[in-house]
């Protein structure tokens, strides 16, 4: 995909669209400075002294879901495909079920900030400095690439460089984050999350007030193409063992089965392995309310599916209606394209906003927590006091910040490399879940055994993700994540010595 042709030029915004961005962003930077205030220990600074509210912590974990790519590649695939998209959410579904009731209790009981301390307290030092490691280049890249494509859509929709929105958005996140760490996140998420909802909702309505018919006309026209399907069983049970099954089950990453369990494993390890998903649920005061939190977020991910999967199908009944109307060169723009060139002043500038609001989801406080909690503290400087400790922390916010925008400018110069950019995480993940996995599961006890495991299962996959790109090995790259998981999990499962008894755990909150 050449990232630079993907959003159309922003020569039709008018001042009333700029004046929804500023209110927008006034109102996201005056949450995160007022919320984050009183800062006084790391307590505070990562935990937010786990006074957050359930809900808001479930609603901060859906918005951080989402990017500008959400925004504008869900309905992009219901307009040029369909619905299958939507079988995804049932792994994903199943996977915060086992989060929450296998997951977060664990994380709770070794009284975690960190998810990568119960790693320490299974195994030893060495494998949660190893999972940390590999979080902290999981997430620098995938969030450098993420950075770089919600500000390039942003540029090119205001008529900015690329350099200077980088900056200004990377300005402001160290801002609010440094001053008020994972509150001034977890509220901010909070007016994101609403954003993206009220634009999706006021896109879909704009576009039904120009379908003849309504809704009635989008179910006709767009069910009618195929667009609505939502399953696909794949080849028929006659073909099974044949050539063409296998060919079909491991190219199409939509049929049903692998669907469900790339949903399941993807999740279970982008959300039970990752410390910026993570930290928010940690930020409640009890393993119940976290627990609560967790099971709210699907409503609010299917929630936002089906909203953006409709925008895609009511774009499809549109065009379908005013085949006069052009077309994007490719339709991947299809949604910005309709923004720029059919949505009034006001609506514009909504749309503009929640794409802003994408640029603003930040890494920044999760790298920081893993960085000060899983190595500077316990390796580095053991000795220091909170408040030298909450100073390395804001110190810390800043120097990621900055190489979370040298990331994004780097990545910048390059074509085609965005979905290549989100493929690391099938190289490293499946490490991350492997490893915890067999700490959960298990009573096997190995610490320099997993650090092998993990290290030489990211780098396999890294060689299988290169075989695969270049066509020499055809594998598709949603493989990647279980392949990882289960030979992480096998070493230290065949090599690891199995705990003779349980050892004294500190009661549950």
């Amino acid at each position: 995909m050449e990232i630079q042709n993907f959003f159309p030029s922003g020569g039709n915004l008018t001042w009333q669209d700029y004046s929804v961005l500023s209110v927008v962003l006034v109102l996201v930077i005056f949450v995160g400075f007022y919320f984050g205030r009183e800062e006084k220990s790391t307590a505070d600074f990562f935990l937010g002294g786990r006074k957050i509210p359930w809900w808001a912590a479930a609603f901060a974990f859906v918005a951080a879901e989402i990017s500008a790519l959400t925004l504008i590649a869900v309905p992009a695939i219901a307009y040029m495909e369909n619905w299958e998209y939507a079988q995804f959410f049932i792994g994903d579904f199943l996977a915060r079920v086992v989060i929450a009731f296998l997951f977060i209790p664990a994380f709770y009981r070794y009284n975690c900030t960190s998810i990568y301390e119960f790693l320490r307290h299974r195994f030893g030092a060495e494998t949660q400095f190893t999972g940390s490691i590999l979080f902290f280049i999981t997430r620098l890249l995938a969030s450098g690439v993420r950075l770089m494509a919600a500000c390039l859509a942003v540029s090119i929709l205001i008529g900015w460089p690329i350099l200077p929105t980088i900056l200004l958005f990377s300005c402001i996140c160290i801002l609010y984050v440094a001053w008020g760490g994972i509150k001034a996140i977890v509220w901010t998420n909070v007016v994101q999350g609403l954003t993206y909802v009220i634009a999706g909702v006021v896109a879909i309505g704009f576009l039904l007030s120009r379908i003849d018919g309504g809704a009635a006309a989008v179910v006709a026209i767009a069910g009618g193409a195929g667009k609505l399907k939502i399953f696909n069983w794949g080849p028929a049970l006659a073909e099974f063992g044949s050539a063409a099954f296998l060919k079909t089950l491991f190219s199409d990453p939509y049929i049903f089965v692998l669907a469900t369990l790339n949903g399941f494993f993807g999740s279970m390890a982008a959300f039970g392995t990752d410390q910026e998903s993570m930290q928010r649920l940690l930020t409640v005061e009890t393993r119940k309310e976290s627990q609560k939190s967790m099971l709210l977020t699907p409503i609010g991910s299917f929630l936002m599916m089906i909203i953006f999967l409709s925008v895609g199908a009511c774009l499809y009944a549109f065009y379908a209606q005013h085949p006069g109307m052009p077309l994007p060169a490719k339709l991947d723009k299809i949604f910005p394209h309709f923004i720029a060139q059919t949505m009034p002043p006001l609506m514009r500038g909504l749309m503009l906003s929640a794409i802003v609001m994408a640029s603003l989801d930040t890494p920044l406080g999760s790298l920081t927590t893993s960085f000060v909690t899983d190595i500077y503290r316990p390796v580095i400087f053991k000795s220091g006091n909170e408040r030298h400790y909450l100073l390395v922390s804001r110190v810390c916010v800043v120097i990621f910040g900055i190489i979370l925008a040298f990331i994004a400018y780097f990545f910048s110069h390059f074509e085609k490399i965005l979905w290549l950019a989100f493929k690391i995480g099938g190289v490293t993940y499946g490490s991350l879940l492997g490893v915890f996995l067999l700490g959960l599961l298990t009573k096997r006890r190995c610490n320099r055994v997993n650090v092998v495991a993990m290290a030489l299962s990211a780098l396999g996959m890294l060689v299988l993700l290169i075989l695969s790109e270049k066509r020499i090995f055809p594998l598709g790259w949603t493989w990647l994540l279980l392949i990882g998981t289960f030979l992480t999990f096998a070493t230290g499962w065949i090599f690891g010595k199995k705990e003779e008894s349980a050892a004294d755990l500190p009661a549950q909150n």
